[in-house]
């Protein structure tokens, strides 16, 4: 992740992003629990990397085929990560629309991973896992359970990006077309990752790790953009407090 946002610039050159990330992993330690949200998280993270990487418009044919072959990948884990394909959309349109090969790239990556995919599964004689896997489910039932703990965490946690998402068009969007490009596909992402985390609600899955690095972003800008040292200290440490006394409570509690 911190090579992701040094490489495209995403932030200043600090360690505030690794900081953030370790204290939403804090405040929602479910997510390492959830395997399958851990590897889709990581090939998604693999495909926005070559998104973001687009706007060198160098080589753009090739990262829309390398970040569609991993949103693919992702969705071996949870099957409803194949809605990052829109991000790919959103890139070719922002970047190089009337190039009509490029929207082709995402049907050929499809192609090639079905090929792959089946001739795997093949071997093992478990074709019919594809049609177990790609079932699309929603079950709206999960949309209702109230765990109060769980759904305040997350009501704050959403909270507090659309502010930071407010603050980010409007401030961060003086800094040039290109800035507020690349703002756009962060914030996609972060949107797209809130409504996988529906898609996917159950039991057993906690999704919500998906969303960490669209929010990390956003909180490392706002966070470097306080020009009162002192603020910006106490915010910092008001926001480790947070996370850790929330960690700390839970383990009494249990």
């Amino acid at each position: 992740m911190d090579f992701i946002v040094k490489r495209n610039k995403l932030t200043k050159n600090n360690s505030y992003a690794i900081l953030f990330f370790t204290l939403l992993v804090i405040a929602f330690p479910d997510t390492l629990g959830d395997s399958n949200a851990i590897f889709s998280t990581f090939f998604l993270l693999l495909a926005i990397r070559r998104i973001l990487s687009i706007k060198s418009l160098k080589n753009i044919r090739l990262k829309i085929f390398d970040a569609s072959l991993w949103i693919l990948v992702g969705s071996l884990f949870y099957d409803w990560a194949i809605i990052y394909m829109v991000l790919v959309l959103s890139a070719i349109y922002i970047y190089e629309p009337k190039n009509i090969r490029n929207w082709f790239i995402i049907l050929s990556a499809t192609v090639c991973f079905v090929l792959i995919l089946i001739g795997f599964l093949s071997i093992f004689d478990r074709i019919d896992w594809l049609l177990e896997h790609y079932r699309f489910n929603l079950d709206l039932k999960n949309l209702f359970v109230f765990d109060m703990v769980s759904n305040v965490k997350i009501g704050v946690y959403f909270l507090i990006n659309v502010i930071l998402i407010i603050w980010a068009f409007l401030k961060l969007g003086k800094g040039g077309v290109g800035r507020i490009i690349m703002i756009r596909l962060v914030v996609l992402s972060f949107a797209l990752g809130m409504l996988m985390n529906i898609l996917v609600l159950s039991s057993e899955s906690h999704a919500l790790i998906i969303t960490f690095f669209p929010s990390v972003i956003l909180m490392t800008n706002y966070i470097q953009s306080i020009k009162r040292e002192k603020f910006r200290e106490i915010l910092l440490m008001v926001s480790i407090l947070i996370p850790v006394s929330i960690f700390l409570g839970r383990l009494l509690v249990s």
